[in-house]
């Protein structure tokens, strides 16, 4: 049986205390499964974020869409991690990415490093917060001694969910290694810090050398692919051609077949779901802001799928 589907929203402007508590209760009303957090410069910083969003709402989950994890100290990140478990009631799902913005780190003072060095240090990040959070060892006390450092207790067991977003074989080896839900853009990184996206054929090359590498796994992994585009229409040609600027090497043809380009009738786009969960496992769907109002139609069209 497929995994049932679950929906997030990644929510990205900035806003007043009311009005992020009123767009994350609005996410809620709509059906959204999870409410998620970027980890940019310019937009809202994580955890406060996320503790706000759970003293707004009932149900949804929390995560962070996703950490860049050169910002971050990994003891410095574990309290963070820790603290916002406590405070969310246990929604919390961490999600780590290397990061892909080079003018980001110059901005904030710190190294961006070769891709090896920053998935080195994703890999450190990992390692280290398994270890001070999701150990089976932990005492039943508030806190815990580690290394001497007094840190909070999550409130999951045995850890925090990990996502991990990931492209490259050696991402991808690690996702499968270490995390309970394996992300894909759809992209590729490309010089500049921009995405390019992948053709589905290349997407499915990518999902199987995934399978490949967790193929050992006890519990399979949840899938998810972030959406980018979405409009319900029934010309599908029209919609896109406002985006064929940023994609010049590709037809009209090739970029209604990206994964990450749901255009359509309603009927089309959840049959367009459907396949795409039978065809690559994809069962966690995430959009950005802007699209979440439109989106909406398709969570309520696949509740309980």
């Amino acid at each position: 049986m497929p995994r049932p589907f679950r929906f997030g929203v990644n929510l990205l402007s900035p806003t007043s205390a009311e009005e992020w508590r009123t767009k994350c209760r609005r996410a809620e009303q709509l059906g959204y499964d999870v409410i998620l957090v970027p980890d940019h410069l310019g937009m809202p910083a994580p955890f406060p974020s996320l503790v706000a969003a759970a003293e707004a709402t009932e149900q949804p989950r929390l995560g962070t869409f996703v950490l860049n994890a050169g910002f971050w100290n990994p003891t410095l990140l574990a309290r963070e991690v820790a603290t916002t478990d406590a405070l969310t009631g246990g929604r919390l799902e961490l999600g780590l990415g290397t990061g892909y913005v080079p003018a980001e780190h110059e901005k904030a003072g710190l190294p961006w490093g070769s891709p090896g060095e920053r998935v080195d240090h994703l890999l450190r990040t990992v390692e280290e917060l398994d270890r001070l959070l999701g150990s089976e060892e932990l005492p039943h006390s508030r806190l815990r001694s580690s290394g001497g450092t007094p840190i909070p207790l999550p409130a999951q067991r045995p850890r925090v969910p990990l996502l991990i977003g990931a492209n490259g074989d050696r991402m991808l080896r690690i996702t499968a290694e270490h995390a309970d839900i394996a992300a894909f853009t759809g992209a590729r990184t490309v010089a500049g810090g921009k995405l390019e996206p992948i053709t589905a054929e290349e997407l499915d090359e990518r999902v199987g050398r995934y399978q490949q590498f967790a193929a050992g796994r006890k519990e399979p992994a949840e899938l998810n692919l972030l959406i980018q585009i979405v409009e319900i229409t029934e010309d599908r040609g029209a919609a896109v051609r406002p985006w064929r600027s940023h994609l010049p090497n590709l037809s009209e043809e090739q970029v209604l077949e990206l994964p990450l380009v749901l255009v359509g009738t309603l009927e089309e786009i959840v049959d367009q779901v459907l396949a795409q969960r039978e065809r690559y496992g994809f069962s966690y769907l995430t959009v950005l802001e802007p699209n979440m109002e439109v989106f909406a139609k398709v969570v309520q069209a696949l509740h309980g799928w």
